[in-house]
C-alpha cells in the first residue's frame, strides 16, 4: 500500500508539473508563430498552394470546364479581402483562392497551347519550315512547322511534328521543306506513373513524332514565315554554326560538352558521356541552369557598372547601380534567347529578371520572397513545369541556399569583409587563415544543403543517387564559374572576329579536369545507388518536408518537416514492385525472373523501356543484357514464364492467338485478339484504353494496375474512339482471377492510376 501511495504521489507531482510547464510551452509556440508572422512567411506558402492546384488539374480525368474554377477564384479572392480583420479567415480564404488560381492557370495554359495530337502511325507527304535543328554525330533532329500536311485530316494534323534524319542534312533552321515522314504519337509512359513524353511534347506544340524516309528537300516557300520563326530560325541558326565550332575546336567529349554550356545544343555527347557524368552526380553541367544564368546576370552587372563609374559624373549624380541593373536583365534576356530558351532556362531568367527588379526597386535580391514570386510567374505561364524534374531540382536547390543565406544575415555573417575581425573585436593571430580555411567548409555546407534538399527529386525521378556529388558538385561549380560562363561570353565576342579558339581551348581545359574527376568518382566504390521507384504519395510528402525546413524561420515549425519526411520515407520504401509489365505499344513485355530480376520479352526490343523498367526496378544493369534468355521466340511470337508455372505471350502475328490464347495466362500484342482470348488478353484495343500495364501476383491472381485511368480524356492523352455499343455500362465478371477489369460495372480499383 505503501508504494502504491507513493507511485499515486509521484504521478501527482508529475502531473502539476506537467501543467506548470505547460503555459511555457503555449508562450514558446506563440512566439514562434509571432516571428513567423512578422517575417511574413506565411506568404511564401501561396505558391505552395497554388502548385498544388496545379497537380490536381493534372490529376483529373478528363478536361476541367473553365467557368467554375474562374467563378471560384474570383470569390474565394472577394471573401479574402472581406476577412482582411481576422489573420486566420483570410490566412485559409488566401490559400483556397491560391489553390483555385493554380487550377485555373492550368486549364488557361492547354487551351492557349492546344494542338491536335496524331491518332496514329501514318505515312505521310508534309511540308512546313524548319524551326529547329539539332544536329548528332550521324543524322539529325528537326522540328518542323506544318504547313501543307498532305493527306492528314485537318483536325488531326500536328502543328509541329519532330523528326530524325539517318544522314546528316544540308538545311537549317528557316529553310522550306519536303519529305516523306513515318509519324506516330508522341510515346506514352512505358510504365504505370512514369515519364509522360506526350505531356511535355502538347505543351511544345508538338503533335506527333518520327522519322524521315529518304531525303529532306528545300523548296521555295509559298509564303513567307511568320516573325516569331524568322527570328526562332535566326538563333537557332547562329546557336548551330556556333556549337558546330566549339565542338570542332576542342574535340570529343569535352568539345559537345562545351558546345552544350555554351549553346544548350546536347546531342553531340555520346552515351558513354552521358552515363560518365550522371553516374558523378553532375549531369546538370550539360544544362543551361540557374547558376549559369545567375553568373551571366552577375558578369553584366558588374561590368556595366564598373564601365559607368569610370564617369565620376555618373557615379555622384545617377544611380549607375539600377543602370545596370537594367543593362543585366537585357543581357539574362539575350543569354536566354541565344541558349534556346528552353523551359529550365526560362524559369532561372524569371528568377533573375526578379533579383534584379529588386535592385531596381531598392529591394534586398536574394530572398525568399523573390523565389516565391518566381513560383508564381512561373505557375502563371507554365504551369505544367511544376511536374518536371528541372523545376523541382531547381527551386528545391535554390530555396535551400537562400535560406542558409537567410541564417548567415541573421547571425551578422554577411556584409562584413571576410578577412577582418567583427567589429568592436580584438584581432587575433591567424584570423586570415580561419577565414581561408572557413570559406571551402562554408561552401561545402551550402552544397550539403542544396544536395540534401533535391536529393529526393532525384530519387524519385532518376532512381539513383551519387553519394559523392559533395565531390563533384562543387568542382562542377569551379568549372562553371571559371571557365564556362567568362568563356562563353568572351568566345561568343570574339566569334564574329574569328579570334575566338583560343577561349573556347581554354573552356575546353576546364571540362578535361572535371571529366577527369568525373571518371575518378564513377570509378569509386558505391559511387552510384540504384532505388526502385516510390510509391505515389512518396514525393509529395518529401517535398512538405524540404519546404518546411525551408521556409519556416522557426525550428519549432521547422519541426513539422519531421512527420513529413517520415512518411515520405515510408512511401520511398513502398513503392509497387511489378512481376510483369506490359508496354503500351503491346510489342514488349517484361517478367521478373526465378532470381527475381525483370526481363524483357519480345520480338522488337525497345531499349528506352527497357531502362525504364529496371531503373524503376532499382536495377542498375544494362538494359541490351536484359533480355529474357529462356523465352522461345519465333516469327509468331514470344512466350515467357509467369509465377506458378503459368506464362505470358508476346503474340506478333494473328495466326498465333488461336494456340496462345488457350495456354497462355496473360497474351500481350499490338494486334487486335479475338474475343475469347485469355483472361488477361492486353492487346491494341485494350491498351489505348489502359497505356501502359504492370501486374503483381499476390497469391491468387494478378492486381493489374494500369498508367491511364478508364475514363481519362486529357488533350495529350485522349480517350481511344469507340463504337457507342461498347461504351454502355455492363455488369462484368467477379474480379478473381481472370476477370477483365475493363469489362466491369464500375472502374476496378486495379485500373487507378499509379500517380508517379
Amino acid at each position: 500500500m505503501a508504494a502504491e501511495a507513493r507511485a499515486q504521489a509521484l504521478a501527482a507531482a508529475l502531473t502539476r508539473r506537467g501543467f506548470a510547464w505547460a503555459p511555457d510551452w503555449r508562450a514558446f509556440f506563440a512566439r514562434a508563430l509571432d516571428r513567423e508572422v512578422e517575417e511574413r512567411r506565411f506568404f511564401l506558402w501561396i505558391p505552395v498552394a497554388a502548385m498544388a492546384g496545379v497537380g490536381l488539374n493534372f490529376a483529373a480525368d478528363r478536361e476541367p470546364v473553365l467557368w467554375l474554377p474562374a467563378l471560384l477564384t474570383t470569390l474565394l479572392a472577394a471573401l479574402a479581402w472581406a476577412a482582411r480583420t481576422r489573420p486566420l479567415a483570410r490566412g485559409l480564404l488566401i490559400g483556397a483562392a491560391a489553390l483555385s488560381a493554380g487550377f485555373l492557370s492550368t486549364s488557361l495554359r492547354v487551351a492557349r497551347v492546344e494542338t491536335p495530337m496524331l491518332d496514329h502511325i501514318r505515312i505521310v507527304k508534309l511540308q512546313g519550315f524548319v524551326e529547329e535543328v539539332d544536329f548528332r554525330p550521324v543524322g539529325a533532329r528537326l522540328v518542323i512547322g506544318v504547313t501543307d500536311p498532305g493527306d492528314m485530316p485537318t483536325d488531326l494534323a500536328p502543328r509541329r511534328v519532330r523528326v530524325t534524319t539517318r544522314k546528316t542534312p544540308n538545311l537549317s533552321a528557316g529553310d522550306y521543306v519536303a519529305l516523306q515522314a513515318r509519324l506516330l504519337p508522341p510515346s506514352r509512359a512505358v510504365l504505370p506513373g512514369g515519364y509522360d513524353f506526350a505531356r511535355d511534347a502538347y505543351f511544345s506544340g508538338v503533335g506527333a513524332v518520327g522519322s524521315a524516309l529518304g531525303g529532306v528537300t528545300v523548296l521555295p516557300p509559298p509564303r513567307d514565315a511568320s516573325w516569331p520563326q524568322r527570328v526562332g530560325a535566326a538563333i537557332d541558326h547562329a546557336r548551330n554554326r556556333l556549337a558546330l565550332r566549339v565542338d570542332a575546336i576542342i574535340g570529343g567529349d569535352e568539345g559537345a560538352i562545351a558546345a552544350a554550356m555554351v549553346t544548350g545544343k546536347r546531342d553531340f555527347l555520346s552515351n558513354d558521356a552521358k552515363d560518365l557524368i550522371r553516374e558523378a552526380g553532375i549531369f546538370h553541367i550539360i544544362t543551361i541552369s540557374g547558376v549559369q544564368m545567375t553568373l551571366v546576370a552577375g558578369i553584366f552587372f558588374v561590368v556595366a557598372r564598373r564601365l559607368l563609374a569610370l564617369s565620376p559624373t555618373l557615379a555622384l549624380n545617377y544611380p549607375i547601380k539600377k543602370w545596370a541593373a537594367g543593362a543585366a536583365m537585357i543581357g539574362s534576356f539575350a543569354y536566354d534567347l541565344c541558349t534556346g530558351s528552353r523551359v529550365g532556362t526560362q524559369r532561372a531568367l524569371i528568377m533573375t529578371l526578379i533579383m534584379l527588379g529588386a535592385v531596381i526597386l531598392d529591394r534586398r535580391a536574394l530572398t525568399m520572397r523573390n523565389l516565391a514570386l518566381a513560383v508564381l510567374a512561373i505557375v502563371a505561364l507554365e504551369p505544367e513545369a511544376i511536374l518536371g524534374v528541372s523545376f523541382q531540382l531547381s527551386f528545391a536547390a535554390v530555396a535551400a541556399l537562400v535560406a542558409v543565406m537567410e541564417a548567415r544575415l541573421a547571425r551578422g555573417e554577411v556584409g562584413r569583409d571576410p578577412f577582418l575581425p567583427p567589429r568592436g573585436a580584438p584581432p587575433r593571430r591567424g584570423f586570415v587563415l580561419v577565414q581561408l580555411i572557413d570559406k571551402p567548409r562554408q561552401l561545402l555546407f551550402a552544397t550539403f544543403c542544396a544536395t540534401s534538399a533535391t536529393a529526393s527529386f532525384m530519387a524519385y525521378h532518376f532512381h539513383d543517387l551519387s553519394p559523392y556529388v559533395l565531390i563533384g558538385n562543387p568542382l562542377t561549380l569551379t568549372v562553371i564559374e571559371l571557365f564556362a560562363v567568362p568563356g562563353a561570353l568572351i568566345g561568343a565576342a570574339l566569334y564574329p572576329l574569328g579570334l575566338d579558339a583560343p577561349v573556347w581551348l581554354y573552356v575546353g581545359a576546364g571540362i578535361r579536369f572535371i571529366l577527369w574527376a568525373a571518371r575518378f568518382i564513377a570509378a569509386a566504390p558505391g559511387s552510384t545507388l540504384h532505388l526502385a521507384a516510390f510509391a505515389p504519395f512518396a514525393l509529395p510528402f518529401l517535398s512538405l518536408a524540404v519546404l518546411s525546413m525551408t521556409l519556416w524561420r522557426t525550428w519549432t515549425f521547422r519541426a513539422m518537416a519531421i512527420p513529413f519526411a517520415a512518411v515520405g520515407i515510408v512511401g520511398a520504401l513502398s513503392g509497387a514492385r511489378y512481376d510483369a509489365i506490359v508496354a503500351p505499344s503491346g510489342e514488349l513485355a517484361a517478367v521478373r525472373d526465378a532470381d527475381g530480376a525483370l526481363q524483357a520479352v519480345g520480338k522488337r526490343f525497345n531499349a528506352f523501356a527497357a531502362e525504364q523498367w529496371l531503373a524503376a526496378d532499382g536495377d542498375g544493369r544494362d538494359p541490351a543484357t536484359a533480355r529474357d534468355p529462356d523465352a522461345p521466340c519465333d516469327r509468331l511470337g514470344c512466350v515467357a514464364a509467369l509465377p506458378e508455372g503459368q506464362s505470358l505471350a508476346v503474340v506478333v502475328d494473328r495466326a498465333a492467338f488461336e494456340e496462345d490464347c488457350a495456354r497462355a495466362e496473360v497474351v500481350v500484342s499490338a494486334l487486335t485478339a479475338p474475343a475469347d482470348c485469355a483472361a488477361l488478353t492486353f492487346d491494341e484495343r485494350k491498351l489505348a484504353a489502359t497505356g501502359a500495364v504492370g501486374l503483381t501476383w499476390n497469391g491468387t491472381r494478378f492486381v493489374v494496375t494500369a498508367d491511364r485511368a478508364a475514363l481519362m480524356d486529357r488533350p495529350w492523352s485522349p480517350a481511344p474512339k469507340r463504337p457507342l455499343a461498347e461504351r454502355v455500362v455492363r455488369p462484368g465478371p467477379s474480379a478473381g482471377h481472370g476477370a477483365d477489369p475493363a469489362d466491369q460495372g464500375e472502374v476496378a480499383p486495379e485500373l487507378a492510376p499509379n500517380g508517379g
